[in-house]
């Protein structure tokens, strides 16, 4: 089989102006990024938010992978398929994983969305955007510092992290104002990935310009040393910002390689961040078409939690149903089964991590959503596995369906489109929809919620550090607003190494990080970094151009 990067470089591609059309966008209201990229201004388009939401999410994610964005992908090409006007929203690749181990984020196989290549590098420039950004905010801190700190900054109390699109773990802890008085006042900073700053997170939470701006004027991004919050506002970097952000606010256009049309904009991670593309997306979108199929990144407990918890509770966006992904590959890993193994099989394992899955479905039933699960096909799986995931299903009454997506695009998520609107039809979630916590609960009460809820922990263990900040979030006002968890996505603990459906065991707060701008408190369990690195042998190290024509990106 061809591999995703050959399907995408042989594929037919459209004008982006002839998707457009397909939504009724007029030519006028596009930026062209050349003639298959555009932006689109959210203001001009007019209308009630009428399409109804469909959510993809997935099992735990383990290293063989779940096709989460492909079965997304696919969804939305098949319900068009079946004359529902549908458009896919999804987050923008991150660059530090492209060059990483993860690749990128347009799909695979023959459910992609294209061009793949220009999605995947630095397509529409809204991540360095972001970045440039994020470190003007840095750069301005460490000015008014330098100029006589006018603020009362106390160097030891910064939290504004400087950030790079790119893993790259050397820049994690750093040194800077070294050269003498000239070069500013020496002190530790740190680096974090562009997906992982604040910034991001309000692109993608926030619904309009004015709203970006009200936000990014009240992110903290330090102390004084009478430790009052100091402000973006506080700096006046607020228009600057503004102003640096104005085009990367608006939602970007492609097409599927079944020239459906499709949102993409935004990327926080969903281990670090909340993990769900921008509300002015998904919002647009659900002007324009009947249904909006939509991801959250990585399993149900992060990403999924994340956009009912949060973009949901903030926007009043109610998804109608939710799709649940998984490969027998995966739940055979959580069933014990070594990467190299997965090829063999093995109806034992497979439903020993079983248990996985059933976690996850628990979870979506406790916000009071209907769910169809999606068994992403591979070619190793065997007839025996199949009917055993089949009859499992049966028993316990789950809707469940074979996706064969990456094979066969579109025609091969009929059945999962067709089950996913029988669903709607028959108990459509955004009129039974519930968040899991009231927000105005405490800190601590909410984080333990979500530990004990969500991932099945016995206990909740709070460092001193993460106690004092509790106090200190409290004394500030900032405690009614939802948490966002930093969790390893491997696993429901905060241990990566505990696969399937590990239950009772104690998981840590190690640091607690207001994200005022975004609206939601960070809690850093375990330990998660917000800055990743490389593995041993990168996807860079395969990655040219030859003759005018990509190699290696996937």
């Amino acid at each position: 089989m061809l591999t995703d990067l050959e399907i995408a470089q042989q594929a037919d591609i459209k004008p982006v102006k002839e998707i457009a059309k397909k939504l009724n966008i007029n030519e006028d209201d596009l930026e062209f990024y050349g003639k298959y990229k555009a932006k689109v201004d959210p203001v001009s388009i007019k209308g009630e938010e009428k399409g109804k939401v469909i959510l993809v999410t997935a099992i735990s994610p383990t290293p063989a992978g779940e096709g989460k964005s492909t079965t997304t992908i696919g969804l939305s090409d098949a319900l068009n398929s079946l004359n529902y006007k549908t458009v896919v929203a999804l987050r923008e690749p991150s660059f530090g994983p492209v060059m990483g181990v993860k690749g990128g984020a347009a799909g695979g196989g023959y459910a992609q969305v294209i061009p793949m290549e220009d999605i995947n590098l630095h397509f529409t420039g809204d991540l360095h955007a972001i970045t440039t950004a994020n470190n003007a905010i840095a750069s301005m801190i460490d000015n008014h510092i330098h100029q006589g700190n006018e603020l009362g900054i106390d160097p030891t109390r910064i939290i504004w992290h400087r950030c790079l699109d790119m893993n790259d773990r050397a820049l994690r802890s750093v040194i800077v104002g070294l050269g003498g008085t000239s070069n500013g006042q020496p002190r530790e900073d740190h680096f974090d990935i562009t997906v992982a700053s604040e910034v991001m997170a309000v692109l993608c939470l926030s619904t309009s310009l004015e709203d970006f701006k009200a936000r990014i004027a009240r992110m903290v991004v330090a102390y004084t040393y009478d430790k009052k919050p100091v402000t973006v506002n506080d700096l006046k970097a607020t228009g600057a910002v503004a102003l640096i952000m104005k085009d990367a606010l608006k939602p970007n256009l492609v097409q599927t390689l079944e020239h459906n049309p499709a949102f993409i904009h935004g990327g926080p991670f969903a281990n670090i961040a909340h993990g769900c593309n921008s509300v002015l997306a998904t919002k647009t979108a659900m002007k324009l078409a009947d249904y909006v199929v939509t991801e959250a990144g990585f399993g149900a407990d992060l990403g999924a939690e994340k956009f009912l918890d949060i973009k949901c509770r903030q926007t009043g966006i109610k998804p109608s149903c939710v799709v649940i992904v998984a490969t027998i590959r995966a739940l055979k890993m959580h069933g014990g089964v070594l990467k190299e193994n997965l090829k063999d099989e093995n109806v034992d394992a497979l439903m020993k991590g079983i248990c996985n899955l059933e976690k996850h479905i628990e979870n979506i039933k406790k916000y009071n959503l209907p769910y169809v699960v999606a068994i992403n096909k591979f070619y190793t799986d065997t007839n025996a596995e199949i009917e055993a995931l089949e009859n499992w299903a049966s028993k316990n009454n789950h809707p469940i369906s074979l996706s064969e997506v990456f094979t066969n695009g579109g025609k091969g998520g009929v059945d999962l489109a067709k089950k996913v609107i029988d669903e709607i039809k028959n108990h459509d979630g955004s009129k039974t929809f519930k968040l899991l916590y009231d927000e105005n609960d405490s800190i601590k009460n909410k984080i333990e919620t979500i530990a004990k809820e969500i991932y099945g922990a016995g206990n909740v263990e709070f460092s001193s550090l993460a106690k004092t900040q509790i106090k200190q979030l409290k004394k500030y006002g900032w405690d009614n607003l939802p948490v966002c968890m930093a969790k390893t996505q491997y696993s429901f603990s905060d241990n990566p190494k505990l696969l399937g459906r590990p239950e009772g065991f104690t998981l840590t707060i190690r640091e607690l990080k207001p994200s005022i701008g975004a609206g939601f408190i960070v809690a850093l369990t375990g330990d998660i970094m917000t800055m990743p690195g490389l593995p041993k042998e990168p996807a860079a190290e395969k990655m040219d151009i030859i003759n005018g024509k990509t190699v290696g990106l996937f």
